[in-house]
């Protein structure tokens, strides 16, 4: 066992997923934290509250910066959050007369909250292509078995002979509503953080709509009041990520009994046994079944983050550090998986 199988040196192999997985990495952390910076300096600029030459400056220093990692890890230790200590770098990066300008207004919430949501913006798609894959296999394995017979089972019993097509319309029908709700948090869902320090912007006075709005559009974010403390739209995500992996650990685990049977279904490739060599074990099926499990158990976790105290969170927030982004790339590893496993089947139903 490990830590993480997530991104362990082999255990990746099957579990992980490493294009989801980049997106939540130190290096694409900082890059979307930084963006948010710049964005928030032009927008400033945009609306009066800061010169012009302090944003250009501030987009310049962050374009060459390279923060001291070190150091990063040594104040996080100390902050909780690793904010301060990258806007002080920044800032010295910048250097006078502008330097003070950056992060003028934010928190350290509104720049990791918001640089969440960057990356969830290069997440979703993928997860979106995927699924869009997935209905064009079983579209083809419709057409290509649909008519051949299985033994319809409930409460695992044999009960009446349906249609593979039948079966797969139950497998397809859940992703193409996921793939609908996809589209509407794509929408609505990926919004910018920006509240300032009890989330009242207070040091904008009656420009903060304005200011907010403009982060917005730089930062290619849905302008939303700020939500420190409400993180309903994380828990919709969380959600959807499990419903996502629980309907593909529905086909994995049908598939997996259908294998058992031996005579509904044909696989290409399949896992080797140390003991046995002839058998041909369905490993992907199975693992569908492990992240779908993986990702219902966590989900329970995210729900205990969503209760933040007062204006913000500490504890709550750092909880949900721990979970969204392994479920992210489950949902990943998820979704890749039941690609394979649906490129591998030969046949379906008798012959």
């Amino acid at each position: 066992m490990t830590v993480s199988p997530f991104d362990h040196p082999y255990l990746s192999g099957l579990l992980g997923d490493e294009e989801v997985a980049t997106l939540f990495s130190a290096a694409a952390e900082l890059e979307a934290m930084l963006a948010f910076e710049v964005a928030l300096a032009k927008a400033q600029a945009t609306e009066g509250i800061i010169p012009a030459e302090a944003a250009r400056m501030i987009a310049e220093a962050a374009h060459r910066f390279s923060p001291d990692v070190a150091r990063l890890r040594e104040a996080t230790a100390r902050d909780g959050v690793v904010v301060p200590e990258l806007v002080r770098q920044l800032r010295a990066a910048v250097g006078e007369p502008h330097g003070k300008h950056v992060h003028f207004a934010a928190t350290s919430q509104d720049v990791i909250d918001s640089g969440l949501m960057l990356r969830l913006g290069r997440v979703l798609p993928v997860l979106a292509e995927r699924l869009e894959a997935l209905a064009g296999h079983l579209n083809g394995l419709a057409a290509d078995f649909g008519k051949r017979e299985l033994m319809g089972r409930t409460r695992m019993q044999a009960a009446i002979p349906i249609t593979v097509a039948e079966r797969i319309a139950s497998w397809r029908a859940p992703l193409e509503r996921h793939a609908e709700r996809l589209k509407g948090f794509s929408k609505t869902g990926l919004a910018v953080q920006f509240g300032g320090a009890a989330g009242t912007l207070d040091k904008l006075g009656d420009k903060a709509p304005a200011v907010r709005a403009a982060l917005a559009r730089e930062i290619g974010l849905a302008d939303a009041p700020q939500w420190h403390s409400q993180r309903d739209r994380i828990m919709e995500l969380g959600g959807l990520l499990a419903a996502i992996a629980g309907s593909l650990g529905k086909i994995g685990q049908d598939i997996a009994l259908m294998a058992g049977h031996g005579d509904e279904i044909a696989l290409s490739g399949g896992g080797g046994s140390s003991a046995m060599p002839h058998k041909q074990n369905p490993v992907a099926a199975e693992a569908l079944v492990t992240l779908a499990r993986f990702n219902a158990a966590q989900l329970g976790g995210l729900a205990q983050a969503a209760v933040h105290e007062q204006e913000r969170s500490g504890a709550a927030w750092t909880l949900e550090w721990l979970i969204l982004p392994q479920m992210a790339v489950a949902c990943g590893a998820a979704l890749r998986l039941a690609g394979e496993l649906l490129a591998a089947i030969r046949r379906l139903g008798a012959a």
